[in-house]
């Protein structure tokens, strides 16, 4: 199923050209409806070589002005001085879509207000919010090999049209759920920083084997697949984790001496500390904005 909006994507870079690679692989998207804007020269001419897109350096105006939907794939720190630049050619007709981990609708809409006086800020603040659709993504590193677990939130001048077009632009690299904005930091800190937990245990189930005697690249490969192989069973069955799990589970053997092990140690109090390490993180950071 495609799409006839024009999508521009203003930055290129790992988070940018994976989309980019998603929407045309997925065939939602054709490579004339499909334009990239960067500052870095380099950055562009690797993606012309992989897609035949419109490329525009430092042109993120220009793309802007040409689109239907507006990805800002830029870091946190540039998502203001971009919509300082492109703000005066935004339509109501629009869908802007945020990937700047850890920046609210908030802060794009006052951006988009111009206020020029303190007396004026909040009714034009009040007007741009109104008027602009905004939708914010929360994607993940395995967006690059089109396994991307995304979530969505939108501000209230986003139709259930533009929401279905933001979820088809991103199950185009993986799956897509919808939560409230407030909890975007806890996305941010399951699903957005999950794929680290993960290799960090990829990392220690490779150490053990290779500490009982395999050859590393044997002890990585199965602890890879079984990593894979138990997260397609989750999915696929649907099943609790602890139903999964018990079926794995024979009394007196191997598996439960290893779990007595991992509970001895706390690890799985020790991941939802992870979350919540990392979703009061989120939060500080944002506030900063």
């Amino acid at each position: 199923m495609t799409f006839d909006r024009t999508v521009a994507v203003l930055g290129a870079g790992n988070i940018g050209s994976a989309l980019i690679s998603g929407l045309l692989e997925a065939k939602v998207l054709k490579p004339e409806k499909l334009l990239a804007a960067d500052i870095s020269e380099t950055q562009l001419a690797a993606l012309s070589k992989r897609h035949t897109i419109r490329v525009i350096q430092g042109g993120n105006r220009e793309a802007a002005e040409q689109a239907g939907v507006i990805v800002l794939a830029v870091k946190p720190y540039m998502v203001g001085i971009v919509l300082d630049e492109i703000r005066e050619v935004l339509r109501p007709d629009q869908i802007l879509i945020s990937v700047a981990a850890g920046v609210p609708i908030e802060f794009i809409e006052s951006h988009l207000a111009k206020p020029k006086t303190k007396t004026t800020a909040k009714s034009t603040a009040s007007k741009a919010k109104a008027r602009q659709p905004i939708i914010r993504a929360m994607p993940n590193i395995a967006m690059t090999v089109h396994a991307s677990a995304t979530a969505l939130c939108a501000n209230q001048a986003a139709s259930k049209e533009h929401r279905r077009t933001a979820e088809q632009i991103f199950q185009s690299v993986g799956t897509v759920a919808w939560v409230a904005e407030e909890k975007m930091h806890a996305v941010t800190a399951l699903s957005g920083s999950g794929p680290a937990y993960v290799y960090l245990i990829l990392e220690g189930l490779t150490a053990g084997g290779v500490n009982m005697g395999l050859p590393h690249d044997v002890a990585r490969a199965l602890a890879l697949q079984t990593l894979l192989g138990a997260a397609k069973l989750a999915q696929k069955t649907g099943e609790h984790p602890a139903a999964l799990r018990d079926r794995v589970t024979t009394s007196g053997g191997t598996t439960i001496a290893g779990l007595a092990e991992l509970e001895r140690y706390g690890v799985r109090s020790a991941l939802m500390e992870a979350v919540e390490a990392a979703t009061e993180r989120s939060e500080h950071l944002s506030r900063k904005l």
